[in-house]
């Protein structure tokens, strides 16, 4: 393991001296110090994060992501670290090397070190995902306001080698970034050396003791490349401290300058750029296309000059991960205007949300805020470009702003009012929009398809949960009329005329009583679950990967997906995605939700969840379902969606991942949609669902005052705490223990069928949960309970009650209850053989 610093400010570095430091300000307020040499202060500045995770943010002066910057610095930064790194590795190594830079904010710096290095490729990840191409790897950025980072080469074997691996950030703090993308990356493709490249290296020396026990365990060789090293002292109180200046200096995005001057319209500007030529290194990018790179640059920044007319301060703004080619048209028009009088700054657009304060001696001045325009996978959101308004200080303010995206950020949003190109109208008195055209890899989805895709429903539009909580891969039928008495559809489904799919059950409305028993179960049961579910939730997180998709089989698993997110949240502050989808017995998983998933996650990070297990028939369903599902041509190298399903209880013994198999009352199972978002169950029918459609759901709106659906979820997530060690015990026991499924419960099943006359597995609903949905929805006809089973079935014996069917308690039963549906249901009983059934 080697540590380098640079010995001295490099000439680039030199032109960022500033009269003021423009960290003194959060360091007077919040506590925060910098140490380390001279050279720090003029590399950062401070500022404040509007984010929970983290107070304070380390704002470079040279990255030209938050401060304009001149291109030659920003670029020079990087390719000096270049050249150190090739000298380094010399040159054989250095040709066998990739260089991966880090979304959002390194993809210029990734870029520019690869310059310097100059024989090696260039990838950078992302959080865009590409339709139809395969992600091959994927880690988490802990302290980000947007974790998960996706790398998508359109050349597999870029990844493949055994060559060194360099990886670059803007900085180097605790090193869990870094742990993690090695992690992911060593696990699919092993090196010898790795390279880790900063503007400045922030770690504390508890951290640099694990990085090098970390490369010791990986046996691997560990280099460190930084222009300079210190550290961060924070106060005890730092988020607390933070939180308190947020509120306190929180003001609106910087006012529009009207009236001095008419405002400009944005005029396009056609780069003419090289047919195929990528537009970054989202894909990869090869010392072959650098070099038709620079050979077009000239051409390039001839057009941008032409409208620019006499502008003298000029502001090249790119757009979020799009960072290298905006920066490299800046130095070109840089060099195109030399000897004109005129300057040339670079800066660009993110999604870091963080205050701004009009003083010299903060590195965040002023703020445009913006909707996002390249209709991001995380739904839409807010976007900012940072000291670009020039605030109090008119010699700030830039005359000209040439804002540069790509093809996939040039949609209606960009162009509208309160978009970005009229926010950047306000504040300056020229405007061109230069677009880069989105590089397309090979195997991706073409656009109709891929724009064909739905999106995510959530709520309050549709669900009572929270939009973070959940995103339903389904299509809102609320407004069809889908409901049937019960004894209508079971017979219409027994007598083979209809589908259990094909309609809903009229929604139970409880009793007093009822709901009673409901309130006192979940007081009972709360921190049981608790424990269950932070032990399935370990259990995943350890053995399924540190980004794990939640995919919950809608609805019995979406409660539960929630709570598993939540203890990831509370636990290890995850934020991992959740979706819902739906399947069905009989007809499958929702295969367009599946295509959905592949074109936005890798399936090989997908965690299908559900409730609990009864005889074992959806586990069997899904493996079946996954089995069978061909996707695009385009995921045909794609590791594929893994069929072993996580869930809260394990009673059958269908599953290897589960919290515990205990068959105990989990209260959600005792209501339906008020206890599940107010979604109904799934719809599968084909006048209303078609190929390329979700499967459908109602949103039961009407119910809102009887909802329970947020009481579940805090009862249950306001015991995590006190379950914790519990659940580390639970989790080391399940590590340790043969996990393997017995399948006990089908074959239980397959004797309580025989034995009843029923001859049809369908028809027995084995443990608390499956016999709860039987006496809500479907024609019960007897209820078989263990003998000695306490209030866990205080539930079912109000519902048989009301009902009128009969509870049976027998001894050697596996599960602590079972329900039993009438068999071939008419009006009247019969038995499988269509005579009557004899009553026991």
């Amino acid at each position: 393991m080697n540590d380098g610093m640079d010995d001295g400010m490099d000439t680039a570095t030199q032109e960022t001296r500033h009269v003021v430091w423009t960290g003194e300000w959060v360091a007077r307020r919040l506590g925060v110090a910098l140490t380390g040499g001279d050279e720090l202060p003029q590399l950062l500045g401070l500022a404040l994060r509007r984010n929970p995770r983290r107070a304070h943010l380390l704002v470079s002066h040279v990255l030209g992501k938050h401060i304009p910057q001149r291109p030659d610095v920003v670029h020079g930064a990087g390719a000096g670290l270049g050249r150190r790194v090739r000298a380094l590795l010399g040159d054989a190594d250095a040709a066998r090397a990739v260089v991966l830079g880090y979304a959002e904010t390194a993809t210029a710096l990734g870029h520019s070190v690869a310059d310097g290095l100059a024989l090696a490729p260039y990838l950078h990840s992302t959080r865009r995902p590409v339709p139809g191409v395969p992600h091959a790897a994927g880690f988490e950025e802990e302290h980000s306001h947007a974790t998960s980072h996706l790398l998508l080469p359109e050349d597999r074997a870029l990844l493949a080698g055994d060559g060194p691996l360099v990886l670059v950030d803007d900085e180097f703090s605790t090193g869990r970034t870094v742990l993690n993308t090695i992690s992911a990356l060593h696990a699919r493709y092993p090196r010898q050396r790795y390279v880790i490249v900063a503007l400045v290296d922030m770690r504390s020396a508890a951290d640099r003791d694990r990085l090098a026990e970390f490369a010791a365990e990986l046996g691997a060789r560990v280099d460190v490349v930084a222009l300079a090293g210190g550290g961060v002292e924070l106060p005890a109180d730092v988020l607390e401290r933070g939180r308190e200046l947020v509120a306190a200096h929180e003001e609106p995005p910087a006012p529009p300058e009207r009236g001095a001057a008419r405002r400009p319209e944005a005029l396009r500007v056609d780069l003419g750029w090289p047919a195929g030529l990528p537009d970054g290194g989202r894909h990869g990018f090869t010392p072959a296309h650098r070099a038709r790179l620079e050979e077009h640059l000239p051409a390039m920044a001839a057009r941008i000059a032409g409208p620019l007319g006499a502008a003298r301060r000029i502001l090249v703004l790119g757009n979020e991960e799009l960072m290298y080619a905006p920066l490299r048209l800046a130095g070109a028009l840089d060099a195109h205007l030399a000897g004109t009088g005129a300057t040339v700054h670079f800066s660009t657009t993110t999604r870091s949300p963080v205050l701004a304060v009009d003083d010299p001696g903060y590195a965040i001045r002023t703020r445009l805020a913006f909707p996002a325009h390249d209709r991001p996978a995380d739904g839409p959101g807010e976007r900012y470009a940072y000291n670009v308004a020039p605030g109090s200080d008119p010699e700030r303010r830039f005359d000209a702003v040439v804002a540069v995206v790509d093809s996939a950020g040039d949609r209606p949003e960009l162009h509208a009012p309160g978009g970005l190109l009229d926010r950047l109208a306000d504040h300056t008195d020229r405007l061109l929009l230069a677009v880069v055209p989105a590089h397309t890899p090979r195997g991706a989805l073409p656009g109709p398809l891929r724009d064909s895709l739905p999106g995510p429903l959530r709520g309050p539009a549709f669900s009572s949960y929270a939009p973070d909580e959940v995103g339903w891969l389904l299509q809102d039928l609320s407004g069809v009329t889908l409901e049937a008495p019960t004894e209508e559809r079971e017979e219409a489904i027994q007598q083979g005329g209809a589908h259990y799919a094909e309609s809903l059950p009229v929604e139970y409305q409880p009793s007093e009583e009822y709901q009673e028993l409901f309130h006192a179960a979940l007081r009972t049961s709360a921190g049981r679950i608790a424990r269950a579910v932070g032990a399935v939730t370990e259990t995943v997180l350890a053995e399924r990967g540190p980004r794990p998709v939640l995919v919950s089989l809608a609805r019995a698993g979406t409660p539960v997906g929630i709570l598993m997110r939540r203890w990831a949240a509370h636990t290890r502050g995850l934020d991992l995605p959740h979706y819902a989808v739906s399947i069905v017995r009989g007809r499958g998983i929702d295969t367009t939700a599946l295509r959905w998933l592949a074109a936005h996650h890798d399936p090989a990070d997908v965690v299908f969840v559900d409730g609990w297990t009864g005889k074992g028939a959806i586990t069997r369903e899904l493996a079946g379902a996954l089995a069978d599902f061909t996707e695009h041509p385009g995921f045909a190298d794609c590791p594929g969606f893994d069929p072993r399903i996580a869930v809260l209880a394990d009673p059958g013994g269908c599953v290897e991942t589960y919290g515990t198999r205990d068959d105990f009352l989990i209260p959600s199972a005792c209501l339906n949609s008020t206890v599940s978002g107010l979604v109904s169950r799934t719809v599968l029918r084909a006048d209303l669902v078609g190929p390329d459609d979700f499967h459908g759901a109602k949103f039961y709106r009407e119910l809102a005052g009887a909802d329970l659906s947020a009481e579940f979820l805090d009862t249950v997530t306001a015991r995590f705490a006190e379950v914790a060690d519990a659940v580390a015990a639970d989790a080391r026991d399940l590590a340790a223990a043969d996990r393997t499924p017995t399948w006990a419960g089908w074959a239980a099943v397959e004797r309580i069928s025989a034995e009843y006359g029923i001859h049809d597995i369908n028809l027995v609903k084995p443990g608390v949960g499956e016999t709860t949905r039987v006496l809500l929805r479907r024609v019960p006809w007897r209820i078989l309970a263990r003998r000695g089973a306490g209030r866990d079935l205080d539930h079912v014996r109000l519902l048989a009650g009301q009902r009128g069917v009969p509870v049976e308690e027998v001894d050697e039963l596996p599960y602590t209850c079972v329900g039993l549906i009438h068999p071939r249901f008419t009006r009247g009983a019969t038995g499988a053989d269509g005579k009557a059934v004899a009553s026991r």
